[in-house]
């Protein structure tokens, strides 16, 4: 049995094959113990398994290294570096967060001043040492740091990029003594040693909590029912970059993992867009927490400029954009009287007034006072509404507002203007007009925005995929086990052929070494594919772009500088920083089956009728159960769509049909003037 999981700050969504028909199910998240979630969806879904599994794959994502960072619940870290060089990670760079606020105080680095420690050693910029560190400052750096009593230890030095041999010497030593240990040239082999040791250190603080969590999903699988001594078991968890790893590796590296969840939704994202033939898209992932927006036109986009929690994280990542806008986000006046909405959210517990147990206002509250969720709540009714405890908070919380309904519509507006900027810094900012893609909205309350944003932007289309609330753990099932590896190499682009060489030796150790690991993984060296890119940036730049290896990437680099920056200059010398690599092992991948287009009344599918209001005025608004709704379908709104894992709202003016995959495509009138 194949089964993803995607773990939410409200819900914990799990996809799975059975019978050869993908099915969803989705349980509330249990913040204190996010494993425990998991435990309760396997509970639920393996006694229906009449015969013992031969085998379970499962394939996890999961926002607990995020959510470390942010509420600062990682491990008791202890960072060892060239000496003289201990204070680089609370140096940073000169960027000011916030450039005019003089009195913004920058947050205290993970690994404090007493438990940073020197190492006595030194490496040139070329890889030559010049001090080679004695056996006694071996002994000497190991006690001092086992005096501190660390969970974990990151070993960071000036250039091991280039020389790694003292930094394994060290990590060695530290292993022996009994510590769990991160090792830069491991985790990031590249120069720039703030974004490195920060990188590294990240790591480091997230070993302690993924180690534990991910040895209780494995616990949680051994011990699942159906699953005898003699079942195969397998536990992968999603990366960032958009591949799967054994739950080992990642207990090992936990800081590729810190976009686990909307990775899973990105991979999704592009598997329906790309059916229901849209090539050029934006995402808009808006759960209970926060929402991630990413646009994708061809190939996924990776960065290695993310920045989580104010600290850089330098590993390849999805470029997704995340928000503190979900339908769990608080709703508050600021000092000024301003309607806020987010960052904060209610989650899971206390959870939105209407779950029974918050008291403060939040945006799916908004929502049912709006008439846009029904009482009888989600996941087919399981999980009812109290409307009238929503009302009564809801009046409570409405402060200056002169009525309770301009205080939900004013939530939502604030909601939506996150979202937009959110959108336009993926886009508009980056050089990509919105109006030439289409919206593609999913997880639970996606729908609720889809096309109130996109009128916003200007696009001409929304696609809402089948499974809405559980399209990460679709993209998760169907994501391929990937090794991201990088080497800083430093090589000025004068003559292509004299490149040949050290380039080629370059990425043929990265393969080697990728090929190693995906024996790991269980794949055949004839079975892994491997892509090649370039880090290139104009000499005397101080950052760079990544362009693909093959093929004419001088050419390729001048057009992604104009692209990205809107010029470029042939006539300048270029040249390479670092090598990468991406090691990929396939992976079965269900398909979403085609529909027979349906031969009943749209009519039919209305299950009945509810006040809504949209722009300050009431409508009597059909709600129609999209397990009605079949290929071929179209219907106006205003109208609601529910169904088992979200809800989704057309408002006045717009259109819907569903097309032979079982999504909907909602478009606005006057599409046919549409530029997409």
């Amino acid at each position: 049995m194949r089964i993803a999981i995607d773990t939410g700050g409200t819900f914990t969504d799990c996809i799975f094959l059975r019978h050869g028909r993908l099915e969803l199910l989705k349980v509330p998240s249990t913040p204190r113990d996010p494993s425990q979630a998991i435990s309760d969806a396997l509970v639920r879904l393996l006694p229906r398994s009449k015969e013992p599994l031969d085998e379970l794959d499962l394939t996890c994502g999961t926002t607990v290294g995020t959510n470390a960072l942010l509420e600062h619940r990682g491990g008791r870290v202890a960072l060892v570096t060239t000496a003289g060089f201990e204070d680089v990670i609370a140096i940073g760079r000169q960027a000011r967060p916030r450039l005019y606020d003089f009195f913004v105080e920058k947050a205290e680095p993970l690994a404090p001043r007493e438990r940073r420690f020197g190492f006595h050693e030194r490496v040139d910029y070329a890889g030559r040492a010049l001090l080679n560190p004695t056996s006694s400052e071996l002994v000497r750096v190991v006690r001092q740091v086992a005096r501190s009593r660390p969970d974990a230890v990151a070993v960071c030095l000036l250039f091991s990029f280039a020389n790694p041999t003292h930094e394994r010497a060290l990590a060695k030593a530290l292993r022996a003594a009994g510590m769990a240990v991160s090792v830069s040239h491991e985790i990031l082999p590249e120069f720039r040693e703030f974004e490195r040791t920060a990188t590294t250190v990240v790591n480091a603080y997230l070993v302690p909590v993924m180690s534990r969590f991910l040895a209780d999903i494995e616990r949680h699988a051994a011990r699942a029912r159906g699953v005898h001594p003699g079942t195969k078991v397998q536990v992968r968890i999603m990366q960032s970059s958009g591949g799967i790893v054994r739950a080992g590796v990642a207990s090992r590296e936990p800081v590729r993992t810190i976009l686990s969840g909307p990775a899973g939704g990105i991979l999704g994202a592009q598997y329906v867009a790309q059916r229901a033939g849209f090539d050029r898209v934006i995402t808009l992932d808006m759960g209970g927490t926060s929402t991630d927006v990413a646009l994708l036109e061809g190939a996924l986009r990776t960065t290695n400029e993310s920045q989580v929690a104010d600290l850089p994280v330098a590993v390849p990542m999805l470029d997704i954009q995340t928000v503190g806008a979900g339908g769990g986000s608080l709703a508050r006046f600021d000092r000024a009287g301003a309607l806020r909405v987010g960052p904060e959210s209610a989650g899971a517990d206390p959870g939105p007034i209407c779950y029974g147990r918050g008291e403060r206002p939040t945006v799916t509250d908004a929502h049912l006072f709006l008439g846009r969720i029904g009482a009888e709540g989600f996941l087919g009714g399981e999980f009812k509404l109290d409307e009238q405890r929503a009302r009564k908070w809801m009046a409570k919380s409405a402060g200056p507002m002169r009525s309770i309904e301009k205080f939900a519509q004013g939530i939502v507006d604030v909601a939506n203007a996150v979202m937009e900027k959110a959108i336009r810094v993926i886009s508009v900012e980056r050089g990509y007009d919105p109006r030439d893609y289409a919206l593609v909205a999913f997880g639970g309350a996606g729908g609720l925005h889809a096309c109130e944003l996109a009128a916003a932007l200007e696009m001409p289309r929304v696609l809402i995929p089948k499974f809405p609330g559980g399209l990460s753990a679709l993209g998760i099932l169907r994501a391929d086990v990937a090794k991201d590896l990088s080497q800083t190499v430093r090589l000025a682009v004068e003559n292509r052929h004299a490149l040949r060489a050290p380039l080629a030796q370059a990425f043929a150790r990265l393969e080697r070494q990728a090929l190693r690991e995906m024996s790991g993984e269980g794949f055949a060296s004839r079975s892994v594919r491997i892509e090649r890119c370039l880090d290139m940036r104009y000499s005397g730049q101080a950052y760079e772009l990544v362009v693909p290896a093959g093929g004419d990437f001088i050419g390729a680099f001048h057009r992604a500088h104009e692209r990205r920056y809107g010029y470029a200059d042939p006539s300048r010398q270029t040249e390479i920083v670092n090598v990468r690599i991406r090691a990929i092992g396939a992976t079965p991948k269900p398909e979403l089956p085609r529909e027979r287009r349906s031969r009943t009344s749209v009519t039919s599918a209305i299950v009945n009728f509810r006040p809504g209001i949209f722009s300050g005025r009431a409508y009597r608004t059909p709600v129609y159960d999209r397990a009605k709704l079949g290929a071929g379908h179209r219907f106006r709104g205003p109208a609601i769509v529910t169904e088992y894992s979200a809800t989704t709202v057309l408002p006045p003016g717009w259109m819907g049909r569903v097309d032979i995959f079982g999504n909907l495509i909602l478009t606005p009138d006057g599409e046919k003037r549409a530029r997409n």
